[in-house]
């Protein structure tokens, strides 16, 4: 996803590019408009016109089944209790999810554009994270939650050449892409980054796919991939979509700074690095505690440690579940979800930092 200290203007949601296409080949063109026709005009029309627009249902989990062979990933399927057809999506959308907790949690979808019936998303289990992955594996058959999206922000753009890396459950926004590419005939390549055969989702589908054009490379077996093991089969003019770990899209990233030929486009699940921060300090109000925000943390992570409750979610500026009021101070905004009305009093504190030395919230 953006990188968490950008500059005004770049693109919000988790749309991350590093090189930006210097022109769409015809190619490019003729496969946008068969990606079309494998959706009725008026599901592409939605997406089309606005990523940021929100449904708010109220869906059933209807189907759960592990696709980890260490058990750790289920795949949660929902739809709606009397059938009806759900809002259209595109590969790289995603759902935000409203717990019953309270939590608010962002997965992408990984199931077929073309089933209007049923969202499916998949969730690996993190014991020390948050709580979401926990409280979304607890999830059984029969339960409603409240669904809002889908929203795009790592859209699939089709070229004639492509390559696809994930990372873990970094396949979850690629596996529709791949689909699509199949689908449109493009010249694709898949590589697939996991610690081990038992802790990466989808084997099963990924075996019945043309075995020529996927990579599978485990760190059990085969070591850390390096630069060149990735980037083997990418494409000399064309665009490469890369899910998953921090350190998978920065060695990617790294190696293709200078190639302008190919277009990066990426999206990540956990907090990126803070980049040339400046510390500051943040007061909570209903204490009056005051806790220095140091150079490399987000004033969330801070928070958490004195507020543990303090709701969140993305972490990277877009959900807007973690909004605080800010009673005194200047906020240096930097998500991509506030309007300038609400910026006026408040900020997003997983992301925004300080122009003064001190913020004082309404925490």
């Amino acid at each position: 996803m953006s990188v968490l200290h950008r500059p005004p203007g770049t693109p919000p949601l988790a749309l991350q590019r590093t090189h930006t296409d210097r022109v769409i080949d015809t190619f490019g063109v003729v496969a946008e408009t068969l990606w079309m026709r494998l959706v009725t005009s008026s599901q592409y029309a939605v997406g089309r016109k606005a990523h940021a627009r929100e449904h708010a249902l109220l869906l059933e989990l209807v189907n759960r089944e592990v696709v980890a062979h260490d058990e750790d990933v289920v795949q949660l399927t929902f739809a709606a209790p009397d059938g009806s057809p759900l809002p259209a999506w595109q590969p790289g959308c995603h759902l935000d999810i409203h717990l019953p907790s309270g939590r608010r949690r962002q997965y992408s979808l990984c199931g077929d554009p073309s089933d209007t019936g049923h969202y499916r998303i998949a969730v690996r289990k993190i014991p020390d994270g948050g709580g979401g992955s926990l409280e979304m594996h607890s999830l059984r058959v029969g339960t409603s939650v409240e669904i809002r999206g889908p929203r795009n922000g790592f859209p699939f753009v089709p070229r004639e050449r492509m390559l696809f890396v994930a990372g873990g459950i970094g396949i979850t926004p690629i596996l529709p892409m791949v689909r699509a590419a199949q689908r449109l005939g493009i010249d694709w390549h898949f590589v697939y980054c996991g610690r081990n055969r038992q802790s990466i989702p989808f084997l099963a589908e990924i075996s019945t796919w043309d075995q020529q054009r996927v990579t599978i490379r485990l760190d059990d077996e085969q070591g850390v991939p390096t630069a060149g093991d990735v980037l083997a089969e990418a494409p000399t003019d064309g665009a490469v979509y890369v899910c998953g770990p921090p350190p998978l899209i920065e060695l990617i990233r790294s190696a293709t700074a200078d190639d302008r030929a190919v277009s990066i486009h990426s999206e990540r699940f956990s907090a990126p690095p803070v980049r040339n921060g400046r510390p500051f300090e943040i007061q909570l109000a209903r204490t009056g505690k005051v806790v220095p925000v140091p150079a490399d943390q987000s004033a969330l992570a801070v928070i958490k440690q004195h507020e543990p409750n303090v709701g969140y979610s993305c972490q990277q500026g877009f959900c807007g579940s973690c909004k605080v009021r800010v009673v005194s101070g200047t906020p240096e905004h930097l998500d991509g979800r506030l309007t300038e009305e609400e910026r006026a009093d408040s900020m997003l504190i997983c992301v925004s930092r300080a122009k003064t030395e001190r913020l004082v919230l309404d925490l």
